[in-house]
């Protein structure tokens, strides 16, 4: 008898543990959720998820709520998504919300959406409300030279055919930052820009920028327009600044040139002079020769000597009546110290 207690326990437990196992890999409870809310799935699809490691939850659930919101989604097509990475629930829930707001949006277009990268049920809410998108501060300049800054607020509505590959906000950004530069730079001063900032956005908007984009611009408006920095006149000192360090240097080349000039004629004066100065160092050693080998007489010399000395005594009296000549100018004395 007491054996028979034991095998009982036994079995107990055995029991147990194989309903324990079984809740635990079939996700029952998940089975009877779906039967309540009268989605059909079989008890083996909830096993083959489990084998194929999907969490049935995340595939179950978001069935659920797509049969109650009238949407006609198959288990194999939520569970695909789910293999492929995606986020089923919110593709569900961007489904349940283009179907309430009659947006044609099918599972296929809405799974290609998620699994590139985007919000999809975003993109959705963005369809219905749009979005604004502000600009920072965008400066041009105007043909007067004045620097105009001009801030917009972009209304844009996403585009659900373009989501897949077109450009995203930071395109749109810089195409209207284009498109107000370029309209700045066209007019003929700031005044107009300032009276009619109005022109701005209608051209901006004219150019068709939303073009290969996931957005539609609906509008273009400036939100606020300032006065920037004289850009003309400041270009123009600069040039001046330019212009007057190039007159400069050309100036200072000239000087170091005549410089250069001035200091080369110096030196060939003083080159002149040491060959004068040399000259006449020889003439009293061709005089003294031309004594030795009687070339030249003594009464020759005496005559030599007199002419000299007549030759001071004028060039004495020539300068005592006129005190203004330097010793370089009197006759006689060129090349002489």
């Amino acid at each position: 008898m007491f054996s028979g207690s034991i095998a009982t326990l036994v079995l107990i437990g055995v029991i147990i543990i194989v309903l324990a196992v079984l809740f635990t890999f079939v996700p029952v409870a998940l089975w009877i959720s779906a039967l309540a809310a009268g989605v059909r799935v079989g008890i083996f699809t909830l096993i083959g998820m489990r084998l194929r490691r999907v969490i049935p939850s995340r595939v179950i659930n978001p069935l659920i709520k797509a049969q109650k919101a009238g949407l006609n989604l198959t288990t194999n097509q939520l569970e695909s998504h789910y293999l492929a990475g995606g986020n089923v629930d919110r593709v569900v829930n961007a489904l349940i919300a283009a179907h309430r707001a009659n947006i044609e949006l099918s599972f296929e277009r809405s799974a290609a959406i998620d699994l590139a990268g985007r919000d999809v049920l975003e993109a959705v809410q963005m369809s219905v409300n749009p979005k604004v998108i502000e600009t920072p501060f965008i400066a041009g300049v105007a043909l007067d030279g004045i620097e105009v800054k001009a801030k917009a607020r972009i209304t844009v509505r996403a585009n659900i055919e373009r989501l897949v590959g077109g450009a995203g906000e930071e395109t749109v950004i810089a195409r209207v930052g284009e498109g107000i530069v370029s309209t700045i730079g066209s007019s003929e001063n700031h005044k107009k820009v300032l009276e009619n900032p109005d022109t701005i956005s209608q051209t901006v908007l004219s150019k068709g920028l939303d073009s290969g984009t996931a957005f539609e611009i609906l509008s273009i408006d400036i939100a606020d327009i300032d006065i920037g920095k004289n850009i003309g006149a400041a270009l123009q000192t600069d040039q001046a600044m330019a212009d007057k360090n190039i007159a400069q240097a050309k100036a200072e080349e000239r000087r170091a040139m005549a410089v250069a000039n001035e200091q080369e004629m110096l030196a060939k004066v003083q080159e002149m002079r040491a060959k004068v100065v040399e000259a006449e160092a020889e003439v009293p050693l061709a005089m003294a020769e031309a004594l030795r080998s009687g070339n030249m007489g003594v009464l020759d010399y005496a005559n030599l000597t007199n002419v000299i000395a007549d030759t001071n005594m004028r060039e004495s009296i020539g300068k005592q009546a006129n005190p203004s000549l330097g010793e370089d100018d009197l006759p006689g004395t060129k090349g002489k110290k």
